[in-house]
């Protein structure tokens, strides 16, 4: 019996999610999460072999929950949910850590196929995705900047372009602020941007975070 964890702020694409998989043999829901916090808890209570995890959550995002799993668990496998497309962010989040990713807007033969594969210990690529890679390689790894960054550079990219300031993501991060600032300049030079202005561009062009809505 497979033991499936959904991880998503938004009742409605836990429901949407739960709903496809209610149905499939071999199949058991461990537990739902609105937060990484509330994955974190339940996750010690309740062990799942799979986990579907969104990006966007609120407080601890899913980029840092991956991180925090990875560092003390390389056995539960994780397939990232994201509203973005492949070309956005599944090679870079395969690379820090992911064993799948798949949009939401998947149809539930794909989801199913993505837990069955990564169940298996292999990694779920998408025919998109799998393009993505084949291209990566065949250009001699010519990938957008972002996709180089390592995971904590990662983190404090999409916390600073989010507008959290530096001291907030050290807290958060259990870093120091002049570590922060580290990585802030690292992360200009990296992106070839001057200001936390231009590292929220970037973001927003390359569909790593929302656009914020008009005043």
């Amino acid at each position: 019996m497979l033991r499936i964890a959904i991880i998503d702020d938004h009742q409605i694409v836990r429901t949407g999610f739960r709903e496809m998989l209610a149905d499939e043999m071999g199949f058991e829901l461990a537990f739902e999460a609105a937060s990484a916090e509330e994955a974190q808890t339940l996750l010690r209570q309740n062990p799942a072999n799979v986990l579907l995890l969104d990006l966007s959550l609120p407080g601890q995002s899913g980029v840092d929950f991956l991180r925090n799993l990875r560092q003390r668990d390389t056995e539960t496998r994780v397939v990232i949910l994201s509203g973005f497309p492949e070309d956005r962010y599944a090679l870079s989040l395969l690379r820090h850590g992911a064993d799948g990713y798949l949009c939401k807007d998947c149809t539930e033969e794909e989801l199913i196929t993505a837990i069955r594969t990564v169940a298996q210990g292999r990694r779920y690529l998408s025919p998109r995705t799998a393009e993505l890679l084949a291209r990566d390689f065949t250009e001699g790894g010519s990938v957008a900047a972002h996709e180089k960054l390592s995971d904590r550079e990662l983190q404090v990219f999409l916390r600073l372009a989010r507008g959290e300031t530096v001291s907030a993501i050290a807290e958060l991060l259990h870093l120091s602020a002049k570590t922060v600032s580290t990585y802030r300049s690292r992360l200009l030079e990296k992106l070839d941007v001057s200001s936390n202005a231009e590292l929220a561009a970037y973001a927003i062009r390359n569909g790593l975070i929302d656009e914020p809505p008009p005043n």
